[in-house]
């Protein structure tokens, strides 16, 4: 989907629903009603005092614009799917009003992308990774007699005996063309080497595009390929890759050949020949659904042979918790691996793996994905298949990650949140004092007609609003430090009760008329004490929870009166 108008720093919180008190699924005569209702309060004509007249105009305003959006199917539509925004980007006047909302969904993509491509030029997307390879074979495979001869030799050596650099940037060059600039350094016991290569891609159509790539190296010289991308059917694609290495031996010519098809909604199945210096046929099953991953490999090829099965399972919670596991056997040996990924930070993924192979040994693989960049640490452990070794691997990034996440995570991410959420009140803080004003006007406007709707109420015995609150609540008592933030919303809410009921929908109360938002970014709810029939009630509703009173109420005793004192 396209990317949201996030360079627009005015605010796109307003809810239409909310502001008129209806349900999303609202019919045409409900909107009216709800429409009627609040014209007949806000009406500039209903008011004599001229700061009055001004405040009613300025609601009866905001209520007639939301009754415009909303009443006409198209603009709802793009409301619906877009928010207010959606409604402000350029070129809706030339979309065909009877248009489906997949249909305006497509075309708002398309004015966005029109839109984005004019920044293409400051764009670039840069990537990178770095691995850090350690041997720590000393742990476990010590030899006493060579350690008590060499100084110090009673402490393992532990060194680092392999790296590696890559990065890569691209550079648009038109609409339909990308260039891309990508090197790589390695080293390996003292042995190491580099390359540069330089790409440039071109997007033919929606259904394909090409790349040519050159490329140079301190070791295999230089190189030159092709590369064709190409959707065969709306289930089906193809891509082809060509290469020629200058090399100190001559030329070494390479070709490759993928298909891959839709099996199902959630099942991938590829087909790939290489032909080279590594010729190879791999067939695999790739089936991704939203709480597992489960991959089935076959390769027949020169010098390596295998067969491969993993299986991820996803957690379904906010840090993306998944745990993996695979085997991989062939020529070299026989390589069983186990892991698990979790989200430590908005923008950071940390998993760890343990490969236990033969005749690999026991290796530990620490990887650090945060945005577009990658750190990878393998750590040997041992050549041989020890318990110990592998009881380590597993239980030593356990007992760290739980200490890290606890004393260094946890703390982290709070502050952040507190950080952001501070930065939220003050750059929301001239908005947050707009619509108190908003709030306040309205309740002044209402006084009149809550007096007339008391009178009625109290003549049938109906529905009576005593007290009413809402924001944040403080009712714990190791969070008594903590101030409440509510504001008083009695008057409000009688003014929405009709025929001894009152209804409200699921959407955020904030938008009501005269209420607004006390705390912004914090979880709110609603608190009322009414009479109904003579008796009274309480209730205690969450922000976005639908209410519905004398339906929705729980008895209680005289003493809970106190209850909804202003805190």
């Amino acid at each position: 989907m396209a990317a949201p108008l996030d360079d627009d720093i005015e605010s796109n919180n307003q809810d239409y629903y909310s502001l008129l008190n209806v349900r999303k699924e609202a019919t045409a005569e409900e909107l009216k009603a709800s429409y009627r209702r609040l014209c007949m309060l806000y009406h500039p004509d209903k008011h004599r005092d001229p700061e009055l007249k001004r405040q009613a105009e300025q609601l009866f305003n905001q209520v007639h614009q939301a009754y415009e959006v909303l009443s006409d199917a198209h603009s709802r539509a793009i409301y619906d799917i877009f928010g207010k925004k959606g409604l402000e980007v350029e070129g809706w006047e030339v979309v065909e009003r009877k248009r489906t909302p997949a249909e305006i969904r497509e075309e708002y993509e398309r004015l966005q992308r029109e839109r984005e491509e004019r920044r293409l030029q400051q764009r670039t997307n840069p990537k990178g990774t770095i691995s850090v390879g350690v041997d720590a074979t000393d742990l476990f495979d010590r030899y006493d007699e060579d350690f008590e001869e060499m100084p110090g030799g009673g402490f393992p050596h532990i060194e680092i005996n392999k790296m590696h650099i890559s990065q890569s940037i691209e550079a648009p060059l038109t609409n339909s063309d990308t260039a891309v600039l990508s090197g790589s350094l390695s080293t390996h016991n003292g042995n190491g080497g580099g390359n540069i290569n330089m790409t440039v891609r071109r997007v033919m159509s929606a259904k394909g595009w090409g790349e040519v790539e050159f490329g140079a190296g301190d070791i295999l010289g230089p190189l030159i390929g092709l590369k064709v991308f190409r959707n065969v059917t709306p289930r089906c694609f193809m891509t082809a890759h060509c290469g020629l290495q200058f090399s100190p031996r001559g030329l070494r010519p390479s070709c490759s050949l993928m298909t891959a098809r839709h099996l199902d909604q959630n099942t991938m199945g590829y087909l790939q020949w290489r032909w080279g210096p590594n010729s190879a046929m791999t067939t695999s099953l790739v089936r991704d659904t939203k709480s597992s991953h489960f991959t089935l490999a076959l390769q027949l090829g020169v010098p390596h042979s295998y067969l491969m099965m993993s299986y991820q399972y996803k957690f379904q919670d906010e840090d993306q918790t998944k745990v993996k596991g695979s085997v991989k056997t062939g020529w070299f040996g026989t390589v069983v691996e186990y892991g698990a990924e979790r989200k430590i930070s908005r923008h950071s993924i940390l998993s760890a793996t343990v490969s236990i192979g033969v005749p690999q040994g026991v290796t530990l693989k620490i990887k650090l994905a945060r945005a577009n960049q990658t750190y990878l640490f393998p750590v040997h452990l041992t050549d041989q298949l020890l318990p110990s070794a592998v009881f380590y691997a597993t239980v030593g990034p356990l007992l760290v990650y739980m200490a890290v996440h606890r004393l260094i995570v946890i703390p982290y991410t709070q502050a952040q949140k507190e950080q952001e959420l501070e930065l939220q009140r003050k750059s929301s803080a001239t908005d947050i004092a707009k619509k108190k004003q908003e709030a306040e006007s309205a309740v002044l406007l209402m006084q009149e007609s809550v007096r007339r709707i008391i009178e009625a109420e109290e003549s049938k015995m109906g529905l009576i609003i005593l007290n009413a609150w809402y924001g944040k609540f403080v009712s714990d008592t190791s969070q008594k430090q903590e101030k409440a933030k509510v504001i008083d919303v009695t008057v409000p809410l009688q003014c929405l009760v009709k025929d001894s009921k009152l209804i409200l929908t699921e959407a955020s109360k904030s938008g009501l008329p005269g209420f607004y938002d006390p705390c912004v970014g914090e979880e709110k709810s609603l608190k009322l004490l009414y009479q109904f029939r003579g008796v009274l009630h309480q209730v205690i509703s969450a922000d976005t929870e639908s209410l519905r009173i004398p339906k929705q109420f729980f008895l209680v005793k005289s003493s809970v009166t106190s209850a909804l004192v202003p805190p």
